[in-house]
Order: structure tokens, then C-alpha cells, then sequence
């Protein structure tokens, strides 16, 4: 990722476990608009190491910054 392009880091609640280790993130950022929902995927190292992700856990969560997926980064 180059200077140019920060990644926008957000925490929220997971709302929903979908197929794939997809899931429904409730944002909870005072920048985004109040109850934006998005879908996220856990990363790479979460997947690696087994982390259980849970409806109503509070979650970190780097934005795409074309608009697209969310990746869940840290199980707060």
C-alpha cells in the first residue's frame, strides 16, 4: 500500500455470521454515518491462527477504500 492510499481502520459489532467467513459489521464511527452496515471477511492471520468471530463481538475493521468489503483484523 503506497502513502497515498491510509487505510481506514473502524471498530464495530458483528450483527450476522454469514457462509465463508463472511460477516455483517455494524460501524460504529462518528465520520460514517450512523448504523452502516458492511460486509467483512476475517484476514489472513485471524484464519491462520483459529480466531472464533461471534455475533455481538466488538471488532476492528480495515475499510476498502474503493467502497467494497471490509477485512476484520483484531477480536476486540
Amino acid at each position: 500500500m503506497s502513502e497515498n492510499e491510509k487505510a481506514l481502520t473502524v471498530r464495530g459489532s458483528v450483527t450476522e455470521a454469514l457462509p465463508s467467513t463472511l460477516f455483517r459489521v455494524n460501524i460504529e464511527d462518528p465520520e460514517i454515518p450512523a448504523g452502516k452496515e458492511i460486509l467483512a471477511y476475517l484476514s489472513g492471520k485471524m484464519r491462520m491462527n483459529r480466531i472464533k468471530v461471534l455475533i455481538g463481538d466488538s471488532v476492528e475493521v480495515v475499510l476498502d477504500p474503493y467502497g467494497g468489503k471490509g477485512r476484520i483484523t483484531k477480536r476486540l
